[in-house]
């Protein structure tokens, strides 16, 4: 490495500012990022870029600048370097340049982890081994072998291995051929077994809580199981506390028991406040939930929703049954009164049906009642009596069968996630049924995040749907299939896109098909912007013409959730024009 500048230099400059404090600008070259700003946070001069550093402080840190710039890229394979320094003034602050020659980086030629036989063959162990042993041909970077130890050594414990020692952690570096060697080796010890699951404050009768256990008593041990679980306690909602926790220290010959520790949530919950949506205008709701009615766990559910286009009074009595599937029984009323862009009803639906965990799905079978009155084809206020407007009353009696997955690393802001849903529902004929219908619909949507610090968002978004019937007029607007609106095709009303009846009024159709795709963009962490566009239409028959819109919208992480605010407009239709004001808030999945 060649000298500083000379001593004698370095003390003439430093006198004419003896008096002055100044701040410091420092500067590296020779290395790219993301090296160089990790080479610069290791220089303590670095923390004085807003700092006042007097002439005596300078001259030291400077003459140790290139010792530490050397230790820091020491953990990333740079044994090798050599490092100058240039230090100018420049007006009343500092420039200090440090010229670097990293060198030839020491390489990983040898990687060596041993585990006991019966952790190896485990896949997450298996897994995390090969990351490890990955890392043999690359630059040495102590920060990636750290982490790849640290995430074997988690694993066993995740696995079981709750005894497990790393006996050997060693790298070998050689500065001479520039290589290094990497040895690791655990003692796995015994794999633990579950024992008992004791639940501490729980307000319901002996036995009940074990429907939300995912393992039994003499299985292997896994963190993830019991995070499952706490999962599960939590989405009960029944508790305000849910504290998960293996008993380590009183674990005997390989069984561990897991105290679940407990507080009761509020027993009675009331909510209530505006709301505004453009699918149905300004409005107010307003809800009772008993989250459990007795010891049993049953709960009741009340909610009334009163806006400018939808009235709604709903209850729910949920009734939880035992067993690891969270299956519940539920019963059900709801009193709907709906206007749309193209339709008005007002129904009356009681239900009854079995909520389930099958294979990773929620899965529900139940029974519907629907009875009620409706117009459709209806435009904005005209009388009942308006030529083209078709008038129905029925009553159907019909089941339904119906699957729910989705995964999300995020439920306030999904990065990576995907809903899928299904559903299927017929009357048996006409049996109790002013009509017979079939019906079969699907949802998806797709969220993946991307770009630099994951600002950016790709969503994709499908419906699809189709009916079967002797009797289409007999069907209630619910059942029919419309597009456009907030979650349709944006730039035109909610429901008015569909078939066409022979006074040209949307009446509905047998099919739905529905496409979206759009992309957001966060310029920080709450504020983003969207760009869209979503095509589909309701058809009957095989005459489907997607109808296309598009725009620009905002996007807000608020403290109530996120708030999507959206410009649509109709893209080459003849029957629609204009920019479309589109407002919904809540979740993304």
């Amino acid at each position: 490495m060649r000298r500083l500048p000379r001593r004698l230099s370095l003390l003439l400059l430093l006198l004419s500012a003896a008096q002055a404090h100044a701040g410091v600008q420092l500067l590296v070259d020779g290395i790219a990022e993301p090296l160089k700003s990790a080479a610069i946070a290791g220089v303590e001069l670095s923390q004085y870029a807003t700092r006042d550093v007097s002439a005596a402080q300078l001259r030291r840190l400077y003459e140790r600048a290139p010792g530490q710039l050397q230790s820091a890229l020491q953990p990333y394979g740079y044994y090798d370097a050599s490092v100058t320094g240039d230090l100018q003034q420049v007006g009343k602050d500092w420039r200090v340049t440090l010229h670097v020659q990293p060198g030839e980086p020491v390489k990983v030629t040898s990687v060596d982890v041993q585990l006991d036989k019966e952790a190896a063959q485990l896949a997450p162990l298996r897994r995390a081994k090969r990351a490890i042993e990955r890392l043999k041909g690359k630059p040495l970077n102590h920060g990636a072998y750290d982490a790849a130890r640290d995430v074997l050594s988690a694993q066993l414990t995740a696995n079981g291995f709750l005894d497990a020692r790393l006996l050997t952690h060693r790298v070998e570096v050689s500065r001479a051929d520039h290589s290094a060697a990497i040895k690791l080796a655990w003692q796995a010890g015994p794999r633990y077994r579950y024992g008992q699951v004791h639940f501490d404050g729980s307000q319901f009768k002996d036995g009940f809580l074990d429907r939300y256990v995912p393992f039994k008593s003499g299985d292997y041990f896994s963190q993830n199981q019991l995070l499952e679980l706490q999962q599960a306690l939590n989405g009960a909602d029944y508790f305000a506390v849910v504290n998960v926790q293996p008993d380590v220290d009183q674990a005997k010959n390989g069984v561990v028991d897991i105290t679940v520790q407990l507080a009761p949530a509020k027993r009675t919950i009331y909510t209530g406040g505006p709301f505004i949506g453009t699918d149905t205008g300004f409005g107010v709701r307003g809800g009772m939930e008993r989250r459990w009615v007795n010891r049993r766990g049953h709960k009741w559910k009340n909610e009334l929703v009163v806006a400018q286009k939808l009235k709604t009074l709903s209850t729910l009595y949920s009734i939880p049954l035992p067993g690891d599937n969270q299956r519940n029984y539920n019963v059900g009323a709801n009193f709907r009164d709906a206007n749309t862009a193209t339709s008005q009803s007002r129904t009356l639906e009681l239900v009854g049906n079995e909520t389930r965990q099958w294979h990773g799905w929620t899965r529900t079978l139940g029974v519907h009642v629907l009875s009620g009155t409706f117009t459709v084809g209806k435009r904005g206020n005209e009388p009942d009596n308006t030529p083209g407007i078709e008038h129905g009353h029925s009553t159907l009696v019909f089941g339904e069968a119906a699957l729910t997955r989705k995964q999300t690393d995020n439920p306030d802001f999904t990065r990576r996630g995907w809903l899928l849903s299904v559903a299927a529902r017929s009357t048996a004929g006409s049996l109790l049924s002013d009509a017979s219908f079939s019906e079969l619909t699907a949802d998806a949507k797709w969220i993946r995040a991307f770009g630099t610090r994951q600002r950016n968002r790709l969503i994709l978004r499908g419906s699809a749907g189709i009916t079967w019937t002797d009797d289409f007029a007999a069907l209630p607007p619910q059942l029919r299939f419309f597009a456009g609106g907030d979650r349709s095709v944006r730039g035109y009303g909610y429901q008015a896109i569909g078939p066409r009846n022979s006074a040209d009024r949307v009446i509905g159709g047998h099919h739905l098909l529905v496409a979206s795709t759009e992309v957001e963009h966060y310029f920080t962490r709450n504020w983003g912007m969207a760009a869209f566009i979503d095509a589909g239409n309701a058809f009957s028959g095989t005459d489907y013409r997607p109808k296309i819109g598009a725009g620009l919208g905002l996007r807000w992480r608020s403290p109530v959730g996120m708030i999507r605010l959206d410009l649509g407009t109709p893209i080459h239709d003849d029957r629609a024009h204009g920019i479309r004001l589109h407002l919904v808030i809540g979740p993304d999945l």
